[in-house]
């Protein structure tokens, strides 16, 4: 018999919805799992994604990366990698691994809710790959760093940062939670798989294996990059999501794209911004994070969304506003509250980087450098102390960061306020407050940490009961790698620039 091409079975195996009999459609798809929206329901099978994946061609695929990644890294076991290439880029894995590794676990139960509730069958197999690839992420993004953990225990926080109340943890899990962990399919396709992995996770993932090749840390950069060719495959499904959300129910895709966009910025501003512009080698530096995010996000971002006829997000302005600013007001703060992480913050701001700077950010110089000169003035003075804090800073009731950045109409860093049921919460913007106001049951319970502050969960009530509460001992607690000894670069001159 001959054996069919495989465009002619392919679409017959994939689109295998049928008509319930033994079950209702709501008792099938319940709306609490599936979610809803004004699609009607046979109109889901005009779901289409472009990658025609069976589950062979899955696994020699995936045998094949695995073997790839483990090989490199079995290849440089004893290179000693992360002991030669400085402490600017074991900040960047540190944050990276405690940020992303555990985080990928959380995805991996979103894309198994899809493979079950979603209400295509094609969209449920192509999750289910999607399920498979998050497991293997969250492996090998915690098999990897774990043998650097006998000479640098912040290594340990790939794994512990979230079992941990450390601020940033906070922020990680609230964003996930709310993208998806606690919603349904069809919401957390556009947040998780469009939002978020479409356009962001190819910031961190493509940038950093690019940026791990530049400073020859190769086994970063196969294993990232091994992780995101899985990203492009499954971030399909938001992609395809869109397609039918578009022509049906335009306003809830525009409502779920607007929120996840910005909540997705402001995370990997933290996370991918002071990577770019701080803690990466100045001499292997390309693209600042504002280019990087003009090229890869931003142009493509706006080509997807108006191609199913949403428009740019109500805030857009202010983000381009904040492409200048972002991570400069995030890497201020995150140095000044160091003790708070759990990695040693490089300053990035010795005067070859400080030139770099002023380069790609004209502004910077103008806006952020005179609180560098207070810095620098302080560790040539012998005043330490000052460069460290002595309590908590106002933190973001939406997307649970410090609030530092600038308003734009203002120029100035002005908390805004909500007062609900009798109690306020503070926001960094009006883009945090508007997604905190269009469901405020949602987001009301979460406590930041500076509410759990004054609410009396940390004892002793100072910094030091924080630091402690967050999780972090005196060996993981953030440090100046340098000790300040970059800021006697200026002892002779007049000014820092």
């Amino acid at each position: 018999m001959a054996q069919l091409k495989r465009e002619d079975w392919y679409r017959i195996a994939q689109k295998v919805n049928w008509t319930f009999s033994y079950v209702s459609r709501d008792e099938l798809f319940p709306k609490e799992m599936t979610g809803e929206s004004k699609v009607p329901f046979e109109a889901w099978e005009e779901w289409d994604e472009p990658y025609k994946m069976t589950y062979r061609e899955y696994v020699e695929t995936q045998r094949d990366k695995d073997g790839g990644a483990y090989a490199v890294k079995a290849a440089l076991s004893k290179a000693r990698l992360t002991q030669k290439l400085g402490h600017g880029w074991n900040s960047i894995l540190k944050a990276h691994y405690g940020a992303i590794a555990f985080g990928e676990y959380g995805a991996s139960i979103a894309e198994a809710r899809m493979a079950r509730f979603a209400p295509d069958s094609a969209w449920r197999n192509t999750a289910l790959f999607g399920s498979l690839d998050e497991v293997r992420h969250g492996q090998i993004q915690l098999y990897f760093p774990h043998e650097f953990v006998k000479d640098d225990i912040q290594y340990d926080w790939a794994h512990k940062a979230y079992h941990t109340e450390e601020w940033g943890s906070i922020a990680a899990r609230a964003l996930f939670d709310d993208m998806f962990l606690g919603t349904n399919a069809i919401d957390l396709s556009l947040q998780l798989t469009y939002a978020f992995e479409t356009g962001f996770t190819n910031l961190q993932f493509l940038g950093m294996a690019a940026d791990a090749m530049k400073v020859g840390d190769y086994n970063f950069s196969s294993l990232i990059s091994s992780i995101q060719t899985d990203e492009s495959r499954h971030a399909q499904i938001g992609d395809a999501v869109m397609q039918v959300l578009g022509k049906y129910d335009k306003e809830k895709a525009q409502y779920l794209v607007d929120k996840m966009f910005w909540r997705s910025w402001r995370i990997f501003g933290l996370l991918t911004g002071l990577s770019m512009d701080y803690y990466m080698p100045v001499e292997q530096r390309e693209m600042s994070f504002k280019e990087f995010m003009q090229e890869w996000i931003v142009d493509q971002f706006i080509n997807n969304i108006e191609a199913v006829g949403l428009k740019k997000p109500w805030y857009w302005d202010q983000f381009t506003y904040e492409l200048d600013r972002l991570s400069h007001a995030l890497h201020l703060g995150v140095y000044f509250w160091r003790p708070t992480v759990w990695w040693n913050p490089v300053a990035g701001v010795g005067v070859k980087e400080r030139q770099w700077l002023a380069t790609k950010y004209p502004n910077w110089e103008e806006e952020y450098g005179r609180y560098w000169d207070v810095i620098i003035d302080n560790y040539q003075n012998g005043r330490t102390e000052k460069t460290l804090p002595q309590t908590l800073p106002m933190v973001c009731a939406c997307d649970q960061l410090p609030i530092c950045e600038p308003n734009p109409k203002s120029g100035k860093v002005e908390p805004l306020v909500t007062v609900y049921k009798g109690k306020k919460y503070h926001f960094c913007s009006e883009p945090c407050q508007w997604i905190f106001e269009s469901e405020p049951e949602r987001f009301a319970g979460q406590k930041t940490i500076v509410q759990r502050f004054l609410d009396g969960m940390i004892q002793p009530p100072t910094l030091e009961g924080a630091i402690a509460y967050m999780g972090l001992s005196d060996y993981e607690m953030g440090k100046d790698p340098d000790n300040g000894a970059w800021a006697m670069e200026y002892k002779n001159q007049t000014k820092a620039i």
